[in-house]
């Protein structure tokens, strides 16, 4: 299996230096393992994981002489299965102040993981991983992505150009490693068994009473609704189960990492705006295969093209910083009279509004909801149009038409 460069490598190694705790973060997967273990190579950290069942019940019942035995530096993959390590890491990294003393990585997003928080506070750099960016698949450098002039030019040379056939293969096939590389050729298979294995596993884990069955027709309900407002009596409708049950498993696939919520932009001066958050998946390829499109070619002329299409792209979006170990600040707008911006980015004291759509050709009539921006506290900067026009371009001065080969 061809290893695929990864960006997050180079702030691996700079907060190696600088924490003496290093936890990635992700869903199954993505690469954790394979990326730290290369950079592992020809020093003389050591590695063990909380999968193997033996190590896991020491690492619970007698964590000081499982750090014994694995004395730093030292990787302990799949850390969320024991929690009562972080008391004994911090009291460790307090005595002996090593920068780079462990890795840690864990299926479960940071924020949502138990112990780690309260134990190693100002100890721990957390990064988050995800499924492979477009340009860590073309090889390109990858930078978080701006409304730039200059930024997006030096993008149009470092990646692959895709026309709209083209992108809708990279949305269907997904951007999971072991697809990318070739190792597994059929995307459909790979899905059917990282939702039966990997997920089912992790669900359990997070969840004593699950129903396989019902658990599955929750997860194609969720996918259903991509790119959409989070209706929660809707997916337990879909699903046969309640609200509060579909609550729980919304909670666990974000623990997991598999869907991302979108919240509404919203300030003091800004009325009558909706609360409820949007819903994605950082992962195209297992929306895919759970709305049970057969092939790229029927998802282009589907129902859903739209609304997945959106999702690829803010998922895309969002990979650019955090492969980068960069925090996002991604919204959408929409007021009570249902005029809607896909996305508004937040960066250095200012909004860039941007509009995704499966045209080729954008007319102004797209950019004239931005100006509802102008009545923000923050200043409206450069918009975009994100589509499948082949290449940048701009409506006017202030907003630019963007390829979707291009982020």
């Amino acid at each position: 299996m061809t290893y695929i460069t990864r960006n997050l490598e180079k702030v691996v190694d700079q907060v190696t230096r600088e924490y003496p705790v290093v936890l990635v973060t992700g869903p199954r997967q993505v690469g954790k393992t394979t990326m730290l273990r290369k950079l592992m190579e020809g020093t003389d950290r050591r590695y063990v994981t909380l999968d193997d069942l033996n190590e896991r019940h020491m690492a619970k019942t007698d964590p000081e002489l499982f750090l014994q035995l694995h004395e730093p530096p030292v990787m302990i993959d799949e850390v969320q299965y024991a929690p009562e390590l972080f008391i004994y890491i911090k009291m460790y990294v307090d005595k002996h102040q090593h920068s780079g003393a462990f890795w840690l990585t864990g299926s479960q997003v940071f924020k949502l993981m138990r112990g780690v928080q309260e134990s190693l506070a100002g100890r721990v750099a957390v990064l988050s991983l995800t499924s492979l960016s477009q340009a860590e698949i073309s090889g390109g450098e990858m930078e978080p992505f701006t409304i730039d002039i200059e930024a997006l030019s030096v993008r149009k040379n470092s990646r692959e150009e895709a026309d709209a056939r083209g992108i809708f293969e990279r949305i269907y096939k997904g951007s999971m490693p072991a697809i990318v590389s070739g190792a597994n050729s059929n995307s459909q298979i790979f899905y059917s068994s990282y939702v039966s294995t990997y997920m089912g596993r992790d669900v359990r884990e997070l969840s004593d009473a699950v129903d396989s069955l019902k658990f599955y027709g929750f997860l194609v309900a969720t996918a259903a609704r991509c790119g959409q407002m989070l209706n929660v009596a809707e997916i337990a409708r879909d699903a046969d189960i309640n609200q509060t049950q579909a609550k729980n498993w919304l909670g666990i696939l974000e623990t997991l990492g598999i869907i991302f919520y979108l919240h509404p932009y919203s300030n003091n001066l800004l009325k009558r705006l909706v609360k409820t958050p949007k819903l994605y998946f950082y992962d195209s390829g297992l929306v895919c295969y759970l709305t049970k499109w057969s092939s790229a070619e029927t998802l282009e002329g589907g129902a859903m093209n739209g609304a997945i299409l959106e999702n690829y792209v803010v998922a895309e979006i969002m990979k650019t910083y955090l492969n980068c170990g960069k925090q996002p600040y991604l919204y959408y707008y929409r007021d009570k009279d249902a005029r809607e911006i896909d996305l508004v980015l937040e960066h250095d004291g200012v909004l860039n509004p941007i509009e995704i759509k499966k045209t080729s050709n954008p007319g102004t009539e797209l950019i004239k909801v931005f100006e509802r921006l102008d009545q923000s506290s923050t200043p409206r900067s450069k918009g975009a149009v994100i589509c499948m026009k082949p290449g940048l371009s701009a409506v006017d001065r202030n907003n630019y038409i963007v390829p979707i080969w291009m982020i």
